[in-house]
Parts: C-alpha cells; structure tokens; sequence
C-alpha cells in the first residue's frame, strides 16, 4: 500500500503477518472519511488524472448489487461491465457478485457515488483489499493516496492548532504520561498528579474564578533529574508556574506536557521516545489516541505515538507539493470550506467575506479601543468584574462591524466561548447575547464554529434555564449559515434538543410570563432549525426526531413572530416529498392558507413558498382551492415591489394551474392579464414561475386568445434570447402552447419566434432541447406554408435529425414528434431522409419507454410516405421491435404502432417478418376497437399481409 496510508491508519494484527484489518478508532474514522470525500470528488477536480488505467485494478468484497447501477453500465443478470474500457476492450469495472474489480480512479469515484450511505463501507473494503494482496503496480494509485494522506494530515494539524487545549485532550495526555511512571531505570518520570482531585461537569479541574482565564487544570510533575515542576494547563496552552497555590507564569508557554518536559528535563527527553516505540512493539498495534492528542498538540509527539512516522513531515510535504500543486491546492481549499458534502441540492448559504481590516490605527473609532479595554477586564477580573464587563459591552453597537472585529481582534470570542462552559447562569446568559449579536457576521460565525462554540451551545440547549436555552438557540440560527456549523449540530445530538424546544402550548391569545418564555425558546428552536433544515440529512433528521407534529401545532398559533420561522423551516423542508406527504396528512394545508391572509408580508412569503413546493402533489392543489386559498394567492400580486413575497406567489401560482380546476378559477380572479403584465422589468427568479404558469393555463383555447389579446405574446418571445434553463423551458413550453392558436400563431411567426426556437435545439441544456422540439410542432401544424418556413431555416432538419442521438428519453421522443410534422411535406420528407434519419429512428425501436414508442411510431409511419424508406426499414430490422410495441398498455402507442405497421405493410419483404413475428393476433382484436383510426390501420395491415399470401397461393398452385 502507500506508505502514507499504511502508517496513518491503524490496523489488527493477523496471524499471518501481513496486514489484518481497519481498527474502528477516532483516527480510522476520521481518514475512512476524508479518504470518501476525496475519492468522490476527484473525478470532477481532476478528470484527466482520473482517467489513468491501472496497470492491475483494484478489488475487494463489494456490498453493491445489478440494481444498484445505472444506465452507463451493462447488466447481465448479476454481472455489471462499465461501458467505458481501458483501450484493449476490457470494461474499467467488472462485478461479479460479490467481487468489484476497477481499474481506473475514474470508476472508483463513480462507485462509492452510487454506494450513498454505504460508501465508507466499500472505502473499508477497498483499503483492506489492497492491504492484503500486492498492490506494486498501482503506482499511478498510490501516489495519489500518498499525496492525499500527507496533506489531509497537514490541514488537520494546522487546522487544529488554532483551536486551542481542550480539558480532554489534557486528561489524555495526562494519562499517557502516568503509563510512563514506574519504577527502575528505564522509566520516564516519578511521578505525575493532580493538585485537585474534583473535576467539573466540563473536565476543567481548575476553580470557576481561574477557568475564566482559559485555565484548566494543576499539575506536580517530578522528572527523575529535576525537582518536581508545578504546571499549568490552559487553553493558550502549557507553562511552569510559581507553586501549588501562585499561579504566577515562570516560563513560556508550550503547545503541550510533553514538549515543556523534554525542555525542562533531558532524561525524559531522551527516553520518551523509545518507551513510546518499545510499548508499540510490546502491543501489536499503535495507540487509539485521537489525532491529535489535544488541538494544538506537537507534530513530533503526534508522529511517535499516532503514526510512529520516520520521515519528516515537512519533507515528505514539501515533495509532494512540488509534484502536484494543483491537486494539493484544490484539496487544502476542500479542506478549509468543506470537506463533506450535506446534499447535492444544498448550496453554500454564504460566502466567505473578505477579511476587511482598517488600513491604520488613525481609521479606528474609538468603540474599538474601547471594546477591547472591555474584553481585557473580561479575561482578568473575577466573576463580578466579568458580568459588569458584559453588560458594558452590550451598551456597544455590536451590530457594528467595527464592534465585532474589536472584540475578535483582541481574542474576545475566545472568551466569551470559555464562558459558556462556567456554570455561572449570568456569565452564561451575558455571553450568548453578545454572541447572538455578534453572530450576524460571516467571519464570526465561522470564528465562533472553529473554537468549539457550536458543541458548547448544544449542550446548553439541556438546560433547566428557559432563557438560556433561547438564546443558546438563536445564537446556533445565527451560527448554522454554512454547511460544516449544520453538520456539527446535527452530530452533537442538536436536532434532537432543538425540537424539544418546540414542544410548548401557544394557541392561546394571552399568555403568562413562564408562557411567554416557553414560546419565547420555541420561537429560537424553530429560528435554529429553520437554518439546519438546509441540510437534506437535518431534514431527515428533524423528522425522525419528532418535528413534523410540532410545527404542524405551532402552525395554529396566533403569534406571528413564532409562525414565521416555523413557516420558514416548513417550507425549507417542503422540497422532500416525505414533508409534502406529511404536511397534507397533518392538515397543515389548512394553515397555511390561513396565513396567507394575514398581513405580515414575510408570513405571507413563506406561506406562499411552501404552497409553492407542496402544490407539486394534486392533492395539495384540491386542498388549495377548497380552502378558499387561490384568490389570496391572486390579490398578492398587487404587492410588486416585494419581489420575494412575489417570486413566492408567482411560483404557488403556476403548481396551483397544474390542475385544469385552479385554472378555471384564475380565469374567474382575472390572474392572466395580471401575469402578463409581470413579464417585463421583473427578475428571472419571477419571470420563471410567471412564465411556468400562462404555459400551465394556455392548454385551454380561451385562455390563449386572452393572452394574444392582452398582449403577452411579444414578451414570451424576447424572452427566448435568455440565457437562464429554466426560465428557457418554461417560455419554449409557453410559446409552444400559445402557438396552437392559428392567430396566435401568425404573430409568433411575425415576431422570429420559430427561428428562436429552432436556435434552442443547439442549447447545451436536455430539458431546453426537449422544450424548443415540443413547441416547434404546433408551429410546424399551424403555418400556412409550413413546408418552405422549414426549409428556411438553415441547416435545421439536420440539427432536428441529430438529436436522434442523444441519450436523454424527452429529447428522443420531441425529436421523434417534430420529424413526424416536418415529414408531412415531401420535399423536407426527402431532405431528412437523405440525412439518415431511417436507420436512426431504427436504432431506438428496443426502446421500452412508451412515451418514446409512441413518437418514434408516429415518426417511423411519416417517414413512409417516401416509398423508399418502407424497405430501408426493413433491411435495418425496423418491423420486429414494432411488433413487440402491440403488447403496450397506452393505446396511443397502440394506434400509432398500427399506422406505421399499417404504411411498412406495403413491402412484401416486411408483411412476412410481421407474420413471423406474430403480428395477427394482436391485429385482429384491435379491429374490434372502438377507434376508428386504429381500427382501420389495424385492418389495413392483416390486408396487405392477406392479399400477399393469396397472390403467393395463386402463383404457387395457379
């Protein structure tokens, strides 16, 4: 294996000498994890790298089945083969049930994407096979898992080391080095011990008035050629002080024990190390400290005890760095944003902010002088000098960014975060405000997260205090704005204490002081779990914890500062289809249309916004109508100059006028002129819901003269020289609809609106494609000389043609539908043909997709009219596949399978491979349908096949 890899992890012995397996220790499971970070993200960062062939792949026991694959592979009952191979023909991943062999990190990446959940699994599986056979030949491999290892260490040391001592990574230490004491001549040190034996409920050892500094704990440690030295363990670190009772500092400060004493002492200094290496031996295995030992513990002690490293860190870097900048660089920046990824759906809530600093002191206010007078007070008075500093402080502008950085500057956050771990209730209480205000700023928040805030305020949310709870809450709303604040919330049990919050009793109108606490810490439980909620696993989380029934409760309540983060957090989780399910059985529906009427303009937004994502299930839709909830809906409209509250409407709007009813109502409230004037001057997150509903409520004939009268038109077609996807498929769809109108029509083709459309089909966007080939077909019907406008447009029918070889099923099946219009004309029938399109369109007759069948039918029967093509479809083994069609459930492929049976039937050569393939049966009883096109297809074909075996019994037998 990599040599980095092979002393990083930690493994079993095996009776065989060679390498057993992986250790379930903090060390393993922290590598296990940024080891499946990078694997699936170097396909995307580095796909040339990626695409290197392993000169023997990789294998190992796979937990993955068939089902598990998608189209890039090919099933073969149990067996997977990737379509992509190494050159020589033989596939890149190979299972065999339950053997995965890959040979490239390009396949790798793709594996442990589609393993989800049980990617670390497959990763542990991976490293232990690798383990076990001769991995020699996998240069390419290993050196870029060496490469990793050595930064991912790096960032994690350095990373750390600006988080400060932890009580527990002293009491760690603390205990290594009492393993160490013994008697002889071989040991380390006499003796090491306490000068207090009581430990608080946060592992500090040091009195409440000394922990404020950052202190946490005494110690007497008597090296065997010195005299007894009296330590201080802080959070700034390690340093010799007076005696037992003077704290005073005698000496510098140390990263940690065991540096201090190898300065202080040389026989320790000399001894550690072997008595580290030889208790190794003694073992078997390398010790399950956590790595590292404390946040700012010393590389070299990290190194002997955790990885028993030969070669210099620093080195090994530095070759590496030199060897691969570019992977190094974009691994420290994973590293520093993010290094797991919450959902493929959730974005970054806020960037990082420039570290926006004043250029010299004179650009200073005085506040921040001030600020920093006050944060020193803080870190030196006893406890009533501290809660007069805090309210001092809270005088100050913290809203101010020059306050914030005032207080950060001077190591402010520090301290405050070491107060939440007193057990002083007012120091508690005076540190969460100004943190809760101080939060607000991007760098903070992040500041806040890497000293260990997060986890502090967890554990507050325990507390018997209901106002320490609240503002524990609210502080953890503010903090939670990014990816790494939700995970940690979410892994130190937040979720879970957080919905707890929300179980309290607020429907009634007056309430008393302990109430008005209750909602009070409910209101900043639902604020913090608003912001988690952007985490599809908080999500998930939120409701195995319970939260569904409680905000479906809070929702009923008559205070509004309370419904709008409950709202916020409804509407955030609304876009899983469990929540959907969950807010129509709750009756939550009901609610929230009841809100829609109040008059607080950010309810009613996200009111709206959560109609929005739930009115993707009809039965959301019905409930909406039936609740009287359309015509608030409309009435909002007038508050244009609010352009979320409008994006929010637009977009519950346009799912509403999914159903044919809703839109029989906006008819009623008059909402089509209303949309139509929004299609100007209006951002593209509400010209995209604006646009998505008059394509819903243009289905129906009446609605599409009211927007030729109203004169929406001409805005739909500018609109199809954007540039964003959505609003792109939304306008085609529009303009496709409108286009049905023979009137309409004349002033789209006026406008260039066809030439646009046409223009979209070389749109790099699937879904753009599929749009602009739908609506280009009611175009093509509703043109008077639709044959020559076609072939106006150069190269067009070429461009249709080629898009019979994409792979994305909609854009097959609009490209099918668009051919069928263009092959009416004989001369575009020709021209298509001579562009390929027979054996293309045969090429997907294995299809299964019956929306596809249909179109390619329909295609397949147009394209006979040019009597050529009836036997090239049958010399590229066209007919068959059609046969099989007859079996469908859709009667529409049915009818359209017919009509092109029906037109191949005129080749003798196709009317035998029919009959061979038992097309009869199934023609006789479609002739006994009721409609009358299928019916005489269906009738048309066994003719034609009929009165070719009687023409070959006359000539036969004469």
């Amino acid at each position: 294996m990599g040599a980095s890899l092979t002393r990083a992890a930690q493994w079993t012995t095996a009776s065989s000498g060679s390498t057993g397996k992986l250790e379930i220790t903090p060390i393993n499971e922290s590598l296990l994890k940024d080891i499946l970070h990078f694997v699936e993200q170097f396909g995307l960062r580095h796909p040339q790298e990626a695409a290197h062939v392993f000169e023997e792949p990789l294998q190992w026991t796979c937990t993955l089945v068939a089902s598990d694959f998608n189209t890039d592979y090919d099933i073969s009952h149990a067996d997977v083969r990737s379509q992509e191979n190494d050159g020589k023909g033989h596939p890149l991943l190979r299972l065999s049930p339950p053997t995965v062999a890959v040979g490239s990190f390009s396949q790798l990446s793709k594996l442990v994407q589609l393993a989800g959940d049980r990617g670390l699994t497959e990763v542990v599986a991976c490293l232990e096979g690798m383990a076990r056979g001769n991995r020699e030949k996998i240069y390419p491999c290993m050196f870029c898992f060496d490469i990793f290892f050595c930064l991912a260490l790096a960032l994690s040391l350095s990373c750390h080391r600006e988080v400060g001592v932890r009580p527990w990574a002293v009491k760690n230490e603390v205990e290594l080095l009492k393993g160490f004491c013994s008697e002889g001549n071989k040991r380390v040190l006499k003796s090491v011990r306490y000068t207090s034996d009581y430990e608080f409920s946060n592992g500090c050892r040091s009195p409440p008035w000394r922990q404020v500094h950052g202190e946490i704990c005494y110690l007497v440690v008597e090296p065997c050629d010195k005299d007894p030295l009296h330590v201080t363990c802080s959070k700034a670190g390690v340093f010799l002080n007076q005696t037992e009772d003077i704290y005073t500092k005698t000496s510098d400060t140390y990263a940690d024990l065991s540096m201090l004493l190898k300065s202080r002492s040389p026989h320790f200094a000399e001894n550690f190390n072997s008595q580290v290496t030889e208790s190794h031996g003694r073992q078997g295995y390398s010790f399950s400290l956590p790595l590292p030992l404390c946040p700012s513990i010393s590389l070299s002690l990290c190194l002997s005890v955790s990885l028993s490293v030969s070669l210099s860190l620093s080195l090994s870097l530095s070759l590496t760095l030199s060897l691969s900048h570019s992977l190094s660089r974009s691994l420290s920046l994973s590293k520093t944003e993010e290094l797991f990824s919450e959902s493929s759906s959730e974005s970054e809530e806020d960037e990082e902010q420039p570290d926006r600093r004043p250029k010299s002191n004179m650009d200073l206010p005085s506040e921040y002088w001030q600020i920093q007078k006050l944060v020193k007070y803080l870190k030196r008075g006893d406890q009533t000098a501290t809660v007069i500093a805090l309210c001092c402080m809270m005088d100050f502008n913290l809203a101010q960014e020059t306050c914030q950085m005032a207080i950060r500057d001077v190591g402010g956050l520090e301290v405050l975060i070491n107060l939440l771990d007193t057990e002083e209730i007012r120091c508690q209480i005076g540190s969460l405000k100004i943190l809760r205000k101080i939060s607000q700023n991007s760098q903070i928040r992040r500041a806040i997260a890497d000293l260990g805030g997060l986890q502090t305020m967890v554990k507050i949310l325990d507390s018997p205090v209901v106002e320490l709870k609240a503002l524990a809450a609210e502080t953890i709303a503010n903090v939670a704005r990014f990816r790494r604040a939700r995970r940690t919330v979410r892994q130190y049990g937040g979720i879970k204490r957080l919905v707890e919050l929300l179980d309290c009793a607020p429907d009634a109108a007056t309430l008393s002081e302990e109430q008005e606490k209750e909602v009070e810490a409910a209101r900043c439980g639902a604020l913090a779990l608003w912001s988690c909620s952007k985490s599809t696993r908080n999500k998930e989380a939120i409701r195995q914890a319970g939260g569904v029934p409680l905000l479906a409760r809070l929702l009923k309540s008559p205070h509004e500062n309370l419904l709008i983060p409950v709202v916020g957090t409804l509407q955030e989780c609304a876009s899983e289809g469990s929540y959907r399910v969950a807010i129509h059985s709750e009756g939550m529906v009901k609610d929230l249309v009841t809100n829609l009427n109040r008059d607080n303009e950010e309810l009613q937004m996200h009111c709206a916004s959560a109609i929005f994502k739930c009115a993707e299930e009809k039965q959301t839709r019905d409930l909406v109508r039936q609740y009287q909830g359309l015509k608030p809906l409309v009435s909002l409209l007038s508050k244009a100059d609010n352009k979320q509250l409008l994006a929010a409407t637009t977009g519950a709007i346009w799912k509403c006028s999914i159903s044919i009813e809703n839109v029989a109502k906006f008819q009623e409230y008059q909402t089509l002129d209303i949309l139509v004037g929004l299609l100007t001057d209006q951002p593209e997150e509400v010209l995209v819901n604006v646009v998505g509903a008059l394509g819903e409520c243009a289905q129906g004939a009446a609605n599409r003269v009211t927007i030729r009268k109203s004169g929406g038109i001409q805005p739909l077609v500018n609109l199809l020289t954007g540039t964003n996807q959505a609003l792109l498929v939304n306008v085609t769809r529009a303009v496709g609809a409108c286009a049905a109108d023979l009137d309409t029509m004349a002033i789209i083709d006026k406008l260039d609106g066809v030439r646009l459309l046409w223009s979209l089909l070389k749109n790099p966007g699937v879904e753009v494609q599929a749009s602009a080939a739908w609506a280009i077909c009611p175009c093509i019907q509703n043109t008077k000389y639709a044959g020559e406008m076609v072939r106006s447009f150069v190269g067009g029918m070429e461009l249709i043609v080629n898009l019979l070889k994409s792979t994305n099923k909609e854009v097959l099946a609009s490209a099918c539908a668009a051919i069928t219009k263009i092959a009416i004309d004989k001369e575009n029938l020709a021209v298509i043909t001579d562009y390929g399109v027979v054996p293309m369109l045969a090429n997907l007759t294995n299809t299964t997709d019956d929306r596809l069948r249909r179109h390619l039918a329909e295609a397949i029967a147009g394209c006979c009219m040019w009597v050529s093509n009836i036997e090239s479809f049958g010399e590229v083994r066209a007919v068959a596949p059609l046969v099989r069609y007859l079996k469908s459930q859709d009667r529409a492929v049915h009818r359209a399978t017919a009509e092109a049976l029906f037109q191949l039937s005129k080749s003798p050569n196709n009317c035998i491979t029919m009959h061979e393939s038992g097309v009869v049966k199934p023609l006789l009883v479609m002739i006994g349908s009721t409609d009358d096109v299928l019916q005489e297809a269906a009738a048309g074909c066994l003719g034609n096949i009929r009165r070719l075996f009687l023409a070959y019994d006359k000539a036969r037998y004469g």
